[in-house]
């Protein structure tokens, strides 16, 4: 037993001297630095206790007049109470030292399931930080920590941690850190020299950290890193110290990479919310555009309506009072959906209110301007199809332009159907472009429908498509009512042959002569 006493000694000696477990420098400047903190902290504790017993013990046999004897009493008992309430703050005081100079053993699993649990309720970086730093320093001790995160711009900045310096931001492209992220784990400084890695200053405004620790997401993007400074026991990191490093940044790292995917989320519900507002003003807009005024007729009722599968689309209607008892009737649908199709309807709009008032007088020349325009104002692929009629309140006649749109369907009053065709090509697709007009004339009770493909069109589960003759029955049995009712009847009739289902734009103008 004695002899163990000695052999245990000389083993430490002679690892240390001999395979440097630890470095000698280091274990005589640590020592000696401990010895005389604990000492120096002793001799001062020593120094007060005397002084404030002295203190006390005069002051109280003056007041009171006591003998030595008696005064030498109550000093032993103040100096035992002074030992019996400074005991605890001492051993706090001592234990802090000894964690400072001699690392003591720490639970990793307590550790991780601490962070874990944290880190969870984490809603920025900032939080992040401040966890992993608490954490890193209670385990590890090191003189400072750094945690960075990668900006927008992918430099890494400093966040507002336990920093015993100011940090500034580090460019991503330094060697030393391609090499970290090449690594994947946590590296000492010293470890990437010895490897022959460029280990250049990472920041001149802060100290050279000691280790590294790469915080990855899944797919090995750097997300960010750990700066850590020596450890106040000048112990190096040992490998349960980095496997501990490396859990801790996995974690981080799944919760940085969580958070990231939480702000593009609500970046994206920003965007989506922003853009739903954007698209219900462009619907106002745009159902401003249908006529909100019709110009009273005499001889002739007539109504319109449009219902959209998007909140704006490419159909269009319109009724232009012309003068002279006149009023003309637009309908028109532009080749695609949604937003393009929504501006190209306002333009073609423009085109037709700026120069309706020509329509009078020379109705081939209006719609040949309006193709001027619309051909210049839209891509080669963009072209609609119109129907126009200028309505004569006096003498029921009708003059119209059909542009490549469908027949207008109109049944006299007798109950016989006719097709207004096409008398012109589309517009928008052809500059030189020639526009010719047929006529008709109306009688009392005759009944004029315009319409687009949305309504002959609609299909039913087994394909079918509703078609004109189906339109001409529907038409038949609502054209007693009045003019509202049929043309929501045609609507709905529609609307059931499809199942509900609208893949297209419907559009009306009903008209009955009277």
């Amino acid at each position: 037993m004695v002899g163990m006493m000695f052999i245990f000694p000389l083993s430490f000696a002679y690892a240390v001297v001999k395979h440097r477990v630890l470095e000698i420098p280091v274990l005589l400047r640590r020592s000696a630095r401990y010895l005389l903190v604990r000492r120096g902290l002793a001799v001062l504790v020593v120094l007060l206790a005397v002084v404030a017993n002295a203190a006390f013990t005069l002051s109280f046999s003056h007041l009171f007049r006591m003998n030595v004897h008696a005064a030498m009493a109550i000093g032993v008992g103040f100096g035992l109470f002074l030992a019996a309430i400074s005991a605890s703050p001492l051993k706090r005081t001592t234990d802090r030292i000894d964690r400072a100079f001699f690392r003591s053993a720490y639970d990793a699993r307590q550790i991780l399931e601490r962070l874990a649990e944290s880190i969870r309720t984490a809603n920025d970086h900032g939080q992040v930080s401040l966890l992993l730093a608490g954490e890193i320093s209670e385990a590890l001790q090191p003189s400072f920590v750094t945690v960075y995160f990668a900006n927008h711009d992918g430099a890494f900045e400093p966040q507002d941690a336990q920093r015993s310096v100011q940090a500034g931001l580090i460019s991503p492209d330094l060697p030393l850190l391609q090499e970290l992220r090449r690594r994947g784990r946590p590296m000492e400084i010293a470890e990437i020299a010895n490897d022959g890695g460029d280990v250049g200053l990472l920041d001149r405004n802060m100290h050279p950290p000691e280790c590294l620790v790469p915080l990855l997401a899944r797919d090995g993007t750097m997300l960010g890193l750990i700066a850590l400074g020596l450890p106040l026991s000048e112990e190096p990191y040992s490998g349960d110290d980095k496997r501990l490093l490396a859990s801790v940044a996995s974690q981080a790292g799944v919760a940085v990479e969580s958070m990231a995917l939480a702000e593009k989320m609500a970046e994206r519900l920003d965007v989506e919310r922003r853009s739903a507002q954007e698209m219900e003003i462009a619907r106002q807009v745009q159902a401003r555009l249908f006529p909100q005024k019709f110009p009273p007729l005499a001889t002739l009722e007539y109504a319109g309506k449009c219902i959209q599968t998007r909140q704006v689309g490419g159909d269009y209607y319109d009724f232009l009072g012309l003068g002279s008892g006149q009023v003309g009737f637009v309908l028109a649908d532009i080749a695609g959906k949604g937003i393009s199709g929504a501006l190209l309807m306002a333009n073609l709009q423009a085109n037709l209110r700026s120069q309706y008032a020509t329509a009078v007088d020379d109705l081939p020349g209006l719609l040949e301007s309006v193709n001027r325009l619309f051909f210049d104002n839209s891509t080669e692929e963009a072209y609609a199809t119109l129907f126009f009629a200028a309505y004569d309140d006096a003498s029921r006649h009708l003059r119209y332009a059909n542009c490549g749109h469908l027949p207008a369907l109109l049944r006299r009053a007798d109950g016989t159907v006719e097709r207004l065709s096409s008398t012109s090509t589309v517009l928008g697709l052809f500059q030189n472009w020639i526009c010719c007009v047929a006529e008709t004339q109306l009688q009392r009770g005759d009944i004029l429908l315009l319409y687009t493909d949305g309504v002959t069109e609609a299909s039913n589960a087994a394909g079918e498509d509703f078609g004109f003759t189906r339109l001409v029955d529907v038409l038949g049995g609502f054209s007693a009512h009045p003019i509202a009712e049929m043309m929501d009847g045609v609507i709905a009739a529609v609307l059931k042959f499809s199942d509900g289902v609208q893949a297209d734009d419907i559009t009306l103008v009903v008209a009955r002569c009277r």
